[in-house]
Order: structure tokens, then C-alpha cells, then sequence
């Protein structure tokens, strides 16, 4: 009877755990939070040019790895409005170190929500520099009172257009548009 009851304690306490982060649709397909980034990515039709891109430049391993990581993930529309031939260009074997660059200028140590991030930009007085795992730097700011905008190296800015999609290894932001570092 012991057993069953610590059982069935257990089992409630781990609902419970659980039960904060939610499931959340991106592109049609939903998006679960024990499943990892990439996992999840994989099967978003929003995210193809982004999960080739990742495959081409080696880190399917990485973004399966514990993290936790805070990743800003351009939906495909974002890639289509590069200057074109860039995501072809990128692609070619030869170009893998700077696809690695643009792709982890994309991906922050730690999990980062909305909440993590609005806090960081209101004690950084309207900015939060936010450090990237390719050594770049991304500036967030509010672009109104529940959105979220970065701002890259070069200028060009980039709204997060769904927030806080939780994963098994941190958190996933959906981007209206690719954010590039310095070349």
C-alpha cells in the first residue's frame, strides 16, 4: 500500500512539474515541451530553411545537448527576404564556418523567456545586450508593450512574433526576420 501511494505521489508531483510549460503550435504543428529544440524544430514546416541550415552546418548534435539554450528561430518567410542567393550561397560546404556563425549568432546561453528578457532590458534602462554563442552581441528592446524587437550588430532588426516556446533543453523564439552578426 506504501508503494502505491508514494507511487501515485510521485506521479502527481511529476504532473505537476510539468505542467507549467504548455505546448504550443508554431507553423501548424505543435511544439512539446519534453521534446528537445531540435526535435521540435524537425517537424515545424515554418522552420525547413532553418533546420537544413543546421544539419548543413553540423549542430544537430549541439542543439541536442542538455543547454540550456535560448534560441531565436527566423521562420522561413525571414530567410526568403535575404538578399537572394544568400541561404543558397550559405549552404555550400565551402561556406560551413560562416553559416555556423549566422546560425549561433541565433542562440544564447541559459533560458531566456519573455519575462528573463523584458526584465533584463528594463535594468538596462530600454536595452538588454544579450550574448551569443557565436561571440556577437543582440540588443533587445520593447517595440511596444508586450513585443519584444531585436537588433543586430549591423543594424537590422527583427521582431519575436511568438514567444516562449519551452523544449527539454531551453526555449525557442520565433523571429520575423534573420538577425546577422559582423563579418
Amino acid at each position: 500500500m506504501k508503494k502505491v501511494i508514494l507511487g501515485l505521489g510521485l506521479a502527481f508531483c511529476a504532473m505537476a512539474f510539468t505542467s507549467n510549460a504548455q505546448t504550443v503550435t508554431v507553423g501548424n504543428e505543435a511544439m512539446f515541451p519534453a521534446k528537445n529544440i531540435v526535435e521540435n524544430a524537425v517537424n515545424s514546416k515554418a522552420h525547413t530553411t532553418l533546420v537544413a541550415a543546421v544539419k548543413a552546418a553540423d549542430l544537430v548534435s549541439t542543439l541536442q545537448t542538455k543547454g540550456p539554450f535560448t534560441v531565436f528561430a527566423p521562420v522561413n518567410d525571414a530567410f526568403e527576404n535575404l538578399p537572394a542567393g544568400t541561404v543558397e550561397t550559405l549552404l555550400k560546404p565551402e561556406n560551413k564556418a560562416t553559416l555556423a556563425k549566422v546560425l549561433t549568432y541565433h542562440v544564447v546561453a541559459g533560458k531566456l523567456d519573455f519575462d528573463a528578457i523584458s526584465k533584463a532590458i528594463k535594468a538596462g534602462n530600454g536595452t538588454a545586450t544579450l550574448n551569443t554563442v557565436s561571440g556577437g552581441k543582440l540588443y533587445a528592446m520593447m517595440n511596444g508593450s508586450h513585443n519584444i524587437m531585436l537588433k543586430d550588430e549591423n543594424g537590422g532588426t527583427s521582431n519575436i512574433s511568438t514567444y516562449d516556446v519551452y523544449q527539454s533543453n531551453g526555449v525557442i523564439h520565433v523571429l520575423d526576420a534573420v538577425v546577422l552578426p559582423k563579418m
